[in-house]
């Protein structure tokens, strides 16, 4: 990249202002800027007006830095000196080319009340403030990306209009107001706050039904896949108010509370009482759905290090009233929450994607709009495949851990095992696992090298779970 030309005017204010106008030069010059300064470019028999003026206007010079102290500004508004000269050809050109961006005024001194001094004619803009030396590295960042053209937040690529907007009636569920009530009463710690999440979860459980699939046209996995982005929006709400909860007020009746919920949600996940003609598939919107709910809370939660919370949603049992599928009234493990979506396999097959499993491809994909890092969601499934190999008596006793196919070259252990190499730390994750010790897992991996248990594989796809856990490091420092 071409090295930049900047011309930086300035105040000869005093002799250390001149000298903290200099070392900026020097800084600018190191990090490979051409800076152009009087001292330095202006020479005895030049024109110092000619001079001026051609530092503003000439197209070479990229940008102009203004140095603005109380002499710089007072000069700028009274026009007085060269400064006044400077202000007024580089006060025509920031006004006649309203979206320029060859020009920024640098804080080099601020008044009795902190606030900077700045010409008139420049008030309305944003300035980088170097005055402070707290913040002068940072704010020197923010320069130099001025100057080269590389800003700290780029925009992103624009992408298309969600379907679920555009494509007939939008499927409602009608928690907009006890959304916000609960999420608000729980931020601000009323006393109210449990019956208002008691309220939205009662709301959402009762309109989830508006979701089922009975008319559609097409391929049944073309619906499948519209519902499930229709459901978006109502999915982001759920995920604030676990987020809600795992910051502010993780209090055992709001979990509790949170156990009810997903245990209500259990019923759609199977064919309802009373419908006699069925095909198993017919559920599968709500399979994901539920199942995307599930991970998200406990991935919260993890993230949080919210352990003991997130252990109770893994060791407690879900109620399920009598059901069709199961014939009585049972109690079941976190497992009821992965079933089996027999439409994506289809989806699959039918317009030869090859994907390894579109069920891990939607998870990631939709984890982009969440403000939750991916590996999250895939430390949370490990989490939950662990918990579950630990605990199991046979092949039904087990988590398929659908992201973890996106784990590819992972670096090393998750966030949590990393953190665990301290014993203090161990101690208060271990419950996440119902264990006592790091050998409660040594167990389990003898019984994978030995072959005496598979590990999950998508083609030549799987992991490494010593390696995932930091085995041999959990619990070794204080």
């Amino acid at each position: 990249m071409e090295n930049p030309k900047v011309f930086i005017s300035y105040s000869w204010s005093n002799p250390q202002h001149e000298e903290w106008v200099i070392n900026l030069a020097t800084q600018l010059r190191q990090d490979g800027v051409d800076v152009i300064l009087d001292k330095w470019d202006l020479k005895e028999g030049h024109d110092a007006i000619a001079f001026m003026e051609r530092m503003v206007t000439d197209p070479e010079i990229k940008k102009v830095i203004i140095i603005s102290d109380r002499v710089y500004a007072q000069k700028a508004d009274s026009r007085k000196g060269g400064v006044g000269t400077e202000t007024q050809i580089i006060s025509k050109e920031i006004y006649d080319k309203v979206e320029q961006d060859k020009f920024v005024v640098v804080i080099a001194e601020k008044d009795e009340h902190g606030k900077p001094y700045l010409p008139t004619y420049y008030k309305s803009r944003i300035y980088i403030d170097l005055s402070e030396p707290d913040t002068y590295t940072e704010n020197y960042e923010r320069l130099l990306r001025w100057i080269y053209g590389k800003p700290l937040y780029k925009k992103p690529e624009l992408g298309k209009m969600p379907t679920f907007l555009s494509e007939g009636e939008k499927i409602s569920l009608g928690t907009t107001v006890s959304f916000k009530r609960a999420l608000n009463s729980i931020k601000d710690g009323k006393p109210y706050a449990n019956g208002a999440l008691n309220e939205y979860f009662e709301t959402f459980v009762q309109n989830l039904g508006n979701f089922r699939i009975e008319d559609y046209q097409g391929e049944f996995d073309e619906a499948v896949v519209k519902n499930i982005e229709a459901f978006l929006p109502y999915r982001n709400e759920a995920i604030q108010i676990f987020s809600a909860i795992a910051k502010y007020d993780p209090k055992e009746e709001f979990i509790e509370t949170l156990h009810r919920f997903f245990e209500s949600l259990i019923p759609y996940l199977f064919r309802p009482e009373g419908v006699s003609s069925w095909r198993e598939w017919d559920f599968d919107n709500f399979r994901f759905i539920i199942h995307e709910l599930f991970l998200y809370a406990i991935a919260i939660l993890v993230k949080s290090e919210r352990f003991q919370q997130a252990s109770m949603l893994l060791s407690q049992r879900y109620y399920v009233p009598k059901n069709a599928d199961y014939g009585r009234d049972v109690m079941v493990s976190f497992l009821v929450f992965r079933q089996y979506m027999e439409s994506l396999e289809y989806r699959n097959r039918r317009l030869k994607l090859r994907r390894l499993s579109l069920r891990a491809d939607l998870l990631k994909e939709r984890c982009q709009t969440t403000g939750i890092d991916f590996r999250y969601l895939m430390q949370a499934d490990f989490v939950l495949f662990i918990r579950a190999e630990l605990n199991s008596k046979g092949l039904f006793d087990s988590w398929w851990p659908e992201t973890l196919l996106y784990l590819g070259h992972f670096p090393g252990p998750f966030e949590i095992f990393a953190r665990a190499e301290s014993k203090r730390y161990f101690e208060k994750m271990k419950c996440l696992f119902d264990i006592q010790s790091p050998d409660d897992f040594k167990q389990l991996l003898e019984e994978y090298q030995q072959g005496k248990r598979k590990l999950p594989r998508w083609q030549f796809e799987s992991f490494d779970p010593s390696l995932l856990l930091n085995i041999e490091k959990l619990a070794t420092r204080p």
